[in-house]
């Protein structure tokens, strides 16, 4: 975890970044959904039996610089990602997270929805 958070803490915003090669498919992955919006697939470095990223096509850094017009993207995301849950077989429940920025765990800036499941969450998450 402390990896995780010390990536969070270096990382900048600006420039490309490995969610926008994946979009481009200049970086093979297997999707598990892919739309005009967004694309879904698994995290490489999973955090629970689950761990699904939900990326917009669009490259918004981060939530907290989502613009208005970005309501319906945002909306639809959050719409696949339900999807995605209910194809991973998380009847029983799973969290979602979005990290903003550095205090907020944001490694990649590229704004991502994770879907964790497949265990019991814990309170709090931090």
């Amino acid at each position: 975890m402390a990896d995780e958070t010390e990536k969070a803490q270096a990382a900048k915003p600006g420039g490309d970044t490995i969610f926008g090669k994946i979009v481009r498919k200049e970086i093979p992955c297997e999707f598990l959904h892919e739309d005009d919006q967004c694309v879904a697939f698994r995290d490489v470095n999973p955090q629970a039996p689950i761990h699904i990223l939900v990326v917009p096509k669009k490259p918004i850094v981060q939530l907290s610089q989502a613009e208005d017009g970005d309501a319906a993207l945002l909306g639809h995301m959050m719409l696949v990602a339900k999807k995605c849950a209910k194809d991973a077989g998380l009847a029983k429940g799973y969290r979602i997270v979005i990290n903003d920025g550095p205090d907020g765990g944001q490694s990649v800036y590229h704004i991502h929805i994770h879907i964790l499941g497949g265990r019991v969450m814990r309170w709090p998450p931090g």
